[in-house]
């Protein structure tokens, strides 16, 4: 007989940890439910930052047309000197995950651990984003994951000046990773891909175009919020389902 399949207890019982705190404890709901059933979804229109009312396509911006048209050359860009936070105090931190990722996720900006941890997403925040993708059966590994900001701006929020630009940017990201589903966390990356604050944009399924069709929108909240707001984690754990439901789809 063949050897037993290893089994990661620790990763296991973290995940359990997860699902304990999202108020989870069925194996199934009250009620059945259709989980092929496609999602309420809104068509968006792109708008810059500032709240102007002039639609910007992905691939029609003039400004985004100089960005590089390569995700290696973009990437290679973007922790260089010729971006817009190059004169921000502390490191720049790139993307991490595959370039054909079927989920990209994008937060606000690194914290304040993650230029010595040398990732996005580190320390408590992170270990904490590493159980929520686990209950829904992904990893780090197979996750493009991105950041509005490659620095930490010196308030932690993105100054009012750049955020069109930076939109810009994160935009075109997008484009070039070419993801089916997108999971935006926290406000400033609501945003930056929406135009719409968090508190709007959460509970829908927005529909994003990009230069090889659309990608899924699902905005929930930061990990870093969910520390110090638990209470929030089983509205996270429904952002959860409905991001593995357009996964599935």
């Amino acid at each position: 007989m063949g050897a037993l399949p290893t089994f990661d207890t620790a990763l296991a019982a973290s995940v359990l940890d997860w699902w304990h705190d999202a108020g989870v404890d069925l194996l199934v709901e009250d009620d059945p439910r259709d989980w092929m059933a496609p999602e309420p979804s809104r068509a968006l229109v792109f708008a810059p930052a500032t709240g102007q009312a002039a639609a910007v396509p992905v691939s029609a911006s003039a400004a985004v047309a100089q960005l590089p048209d390569t995700l290696e050359a973009f990437l290679a860009w973007r922790i260089s000197d010729a971006v817009p936070e190059a004169s921000w105090d502390g490191v720049s931190l790139s993307a991490t995950g595959p370039a054909d990722a079927a989920l990209m996720v994008l937060v606000d900006c690194p914290d304040r651990d993650d230029g010595e941890a040398g990732q996005i997403l580190s320390g408590a925040p992170g270990r904490l984003f590493d159980r929520m993708l686990a209950a829904i059966g992904l990893s780090r590994e197979t996750v493009h994951i991105a950041s509005v900001c490659t620095r930490r701006p010196l308030a932690g929020r993105t100054p009012a000046d750049l955020e069109a630009r930076l939109s810009e940017i994160a935009l075109h990201h997008v484009g070039l990773v070419r993801p089916r589903g997108l999971l935006l966390l926290g406000n400033a990356a609501s945003r930056a891909v929406l135009g719409t604050e968090l508190t709007s944009a959460r509970g829908l399924s927005h529909a994003v175009d990009h230069k090889s069709g659309k990608a899924s929108a699902i905005a929930s909240f930061h990990p870093r919020f969910l520390i110090e707001k638990p209470m929030a984690k089983a509205e996270s754990w429904k952002d959860l389902q409905r991001v593995m439901g357009e996964l599935r789809a």
